[in-house]
């Protein structure tokens, strides 16, 4: 029996913040120093970069390229300003809004998460409730309520557009 699952790619993103506890340079991101992203913006090395928050995150061109040479398709996990911004590059890429089910289960979601300052989890909680009014702007919207169910409906989603 064929394996039907999407060939991915999922590159690792690079950022300014320093890491969380259980997170590893170049698997969890590519933990840069202010000056170090600056240079390579100045460079042209990112596909797309933003300030979110209070620092600055962004998707290396080396990490997309060395996807799509080994003809995987590629997920960035990345905010709206940076979807806006691919599609700028890429005008035929899918955006794909994964959203929660609800704004209390988001709320729920980031607290238990236990990361955040009271601060920092007030800034999330705004600009998640501005991305969430752009989810209609997006190719597909999928609601991660079930992740079983969220995983087989975006593996589902990029397979049709393979196939296209």
């Amino acid at each position: 029996m064929r394996d039907e699952r999407p060939n991915i790619g999922l590159p690792v993103s690079a950022t300014t913040r320093s890491a969380r506890p259980g997170e590893r340079d170049g698997v969890s991101y590519h933990f840069l120093t202010d000056d170090e992203f600056s240079a390579r913006v100045e460079r042209g090395e990112f596909l797309e970069w933003a300030q979110v928050h209070d620092h600055r995150y962004g998707t290396l061109r080396s990490e997309v390229d060395a996807c799509l040479q080994r003809g995987e398709s590629v997920i960035l996990e990345i905010d709206v300003q940076g979807g806006n911004n691919v599609r700028k590059v890429y005008p035929d890429c899918v955006r794909i809004f994964i959203e929660p089910p609800s704004w209390d289960v988001l709320v729920s979601r980031l607290e238990g998460r236990g990361t955040e300052s009271a601060q920092s989890l007030a800034l999330r909680l705004k600009t998640a409730r501005k991305e969430l009014t752009l989810a209609g702007t997006y190719d597909v919207r999928i609601v991660n309520d079930d992740l079983d169910a969220a995983v087989a409906e975006l593996s589902q989603t990029i397979a049709q557009y393979e196939s296209q």
